[in-house]
């Protein structure tokens, strides 16, 4: 089983309540293509939204959300890495969402050194790291932050120099 990414953009806003119906709704074909619903990420306005599955294979994720009727041109596989000791308790509270891009390939262990280097930004701020969702073709990373709001999270991370595509808070949806 593999990590697997759908991300999502919506012009008009989702209800959390309409994320888990949907995901419910799926779970035949998720059953039938061996597709385990993680965990959704909602956007607080409503707007952007990331889901995390495990699959046997990329391919057998997009044949099976196809068939439960999402829109599947940015699914992804991905590794994840977990910041140590992590528990269970301490992913529940992930309330910042940080999008990176990247224009050619890069090593998790490049973008995490820079990330070690800058770990004093982001304890002045009060920002936790927690979890990194790594593309494998290593262009893009989403990476899970426990703070008091998304612009201590954007402070943090201006202020260690690191990379930065989008920040944005959200809610968990989970089963």
């Amino acid at each position: 089983m593999i990590d697997v990414i759908l991300e999502r953009g919506f012009d008009k806003p989702l209800e959390s309540q309409l994320v888990r119906s949907l995901s419910e709704a799926a779970q035949p074909c998720f059953h039938l293509h061996r597709i385990q619903w993680q965990e959704s990420l909602l956007a607080r306005d409503g707007r952007r939204l990331v889901c995390h599955f495990q699959a046997p294979d990329v391919e057998s994720a997009r044949i099976g959300l196809r068939q439960a009727g999402a829109d599947v041109s940015s699914l992804w596989g991905s590794t994840v890495h977990d910041a140590p000791s992590l528990s269970a308790t301490d992913l529940v509270a992930a309330n910042v969402m940080v999008e990176r891009r990247f224009a050619a390939a890069v090593t998790f262990e490049a973008i995490q050194a820079l990330e070690d280097a800058g770990a004093a930004c982001l304890d002045n701020h009060q920002v936790r790291f927690l979890r990194t969702l790594f593309s494998l073709d290593r262009q893009r990373m989403l990476c899970f932050y426990h703070a008091p709001d998304a612009e201590s999270v954007r402070l943090a991370q201006h202020q260690a120099g690191m990379p930065v595509a989008r920040i944005w808070p959200f809610q968990r949806i989970a089963p």
